[in-house]
């Protein structure tokens, strides 16, 4: 095994020429294009033991790199700086008292409702578990917990006037 990986890491090695003629045709800057050579590599390397004996290596790495490059183009696209909103920008900040008393208004409509549907809400939409675990704790089937979570935001949305 270890005589494989070894033989593997040279093949690997002889293919760098051709990863950075790949690398210089996705990125304009040569040392953009050897960055990304040099992930493909550490990726490739740290990941050795997934490469399928009688597939293409070339390939395998090509896909690695292809990958990188989609990975940080996706990031560096959502990324970009000085571009867009920025909090520098806005004069002030929006009042967040309409925000609090809102949460005082659901907190009071949520008090309201009985026991069972608040535990149903609760476990399910505020801690955010299963339906099965919350069916778990509340000792019923999963059904009668659909249905109360059901219920409780029907009788929240009615009482605040909103969706829920």
């Amino acid at each position: 095994m270890a005589f494989e990986s070894h033989d593997l890491r040279s093949e690997i090695v002889d293919l760098i020429p051709a990863l950075r003629a790949y690398a210089r045709r996705l990125h304009r800057r040569p040392n953009d294009a050897d960055d990304l050579v040099q992930e493909t590599l550490f990726r490739a390397l740290t990941n050795i033991d997934k490469f399928q004996r009688g597939t293409k290596l070339k390939s395998w790495l090509f896909r690695i790199m292809h990958n990188t490059f989609c990975t940080k183009f996706g990031i560096a696209k959502r990324e970009t700086t000085g571009v867009g909103m920025c909090v520098s920008d806005q004069p002030t900040v929006g009042a967040s008292q309409e925000w609090s008393i809102q949460m005082r208004e659901l907190d009071r409509a949520f008090a309201r409702l009985p026991l069972k549907f608040r535990e149903a809400l609760d476990i399910v939409v505020m801690q955010g578990e299963s339906y099965e675990a919350a069916a778990a704790r509340c000792h019923c089937p999963i059904g009668t917990i659909k249905s109360r979570v059901s219920r409780a935001r029907l009788l929240l949305s009615e009482e605040l006037g909103g969706p829920f």
